[in-house]
């Protein structure tokens, strides 16, 4: 699913998207009379999904910004895009191959997947926005989209415990999320090694949100249009 070409997905556009779902669901919410007793009052599965679509390509959007900004300001000079990339940390959690395979995977199995992914970026996100801060001369660009990344990968994975409820009707499995082990190396004395690993992160940033907007617009089509879109 290749964004190229479009002109409207650019990060202000896409922000004042997300702004304005924010502020359209919590109107609904808002809006509405105290509920019942008994009466289930909460807000529209498709509206749940249309929020978790836009902050999930609103990420991605991000880091791929934030991705071609670093590697600008700091790769190509240490030629790091000619160096062996370790593996992500989230590689050890199975995920489809293509869109075929997703197809193919039942949904509750996918928007457990989704959740496990964005759970596993939890911790790096912290340290991401943390040792960017501590780079003296790192473009602010590069810290703002950190800082905002980190504050919308905890939105949506707050919007699909909701959406994972509600299709699951509360009954979901817990599964860990993928232990990341990449502090030490960002926190190496050596300026190299510190910029290769960030650059390893961003980079595994960039893949696995691109990842889950992939699979949110698929679950979205799946389950609010039934596979008619």
């Amino acid at each position: 699913m290749d964004n190229k070409g479009l002109s409207l997905t650019g990060g202000p556009f896409l922000l004042v998207l997300v702004l304005v779902s924010s502020l359209l669901l919590c109107k609904n919410v808002a809006s509405m009379p105290p509920c019942p007793s008994g009466v289930n009052c909460e807000v529209a599965l498709g509206d749940l999904f249309d929020h978790a679509v836009i902050l999930s390509h609103y990420i991605h959007n991000l880091s791929s910004e934030m991705f071609s900004e670093f590697n600008k300001q700091y790769a190509q000079d240490r030629w790091f895009f000619t160096r062996a990339i370790n593996g992500c940390h989230t590689s050890s959690i199975p995920t489809p191959e293509d869109k075929e395979q997703a197809q193919n995977m039942h949904h509750e199995d996918l928007l457990n997947l989704v959740l496990r992914v964005l759970s596993s970026w939890n911790e790096p996100l912290y340290h991401l926005v943390t040792e960017v801060r501590a780079i003296q001369e790192a473009p602010d660009g590069i810290l703002s989209r950190a800082i905002e990344i980190e504050d919308r990968n905890k939105q949506l994975l707050e919007g699909m415990e909701k959406i994972i409820n509600r299709v699951q009707h509360g009954v979901r499995r817990i599964e860990a999320p993928s232990p990341w082990l990449g502090l030490p190396f960002l926190q190496e004395a050596d300026k190299d090694t510190r910029l290769f690993a960030l650059y390893e992160l961003i980079h595994c940033l960039r893949r696995d949100s691109h990842k889950i907007d992939n699979y949110l617009k698929l679950l979205k089509c799946r389950i609010i249009y039934d596979s008619n879109c």
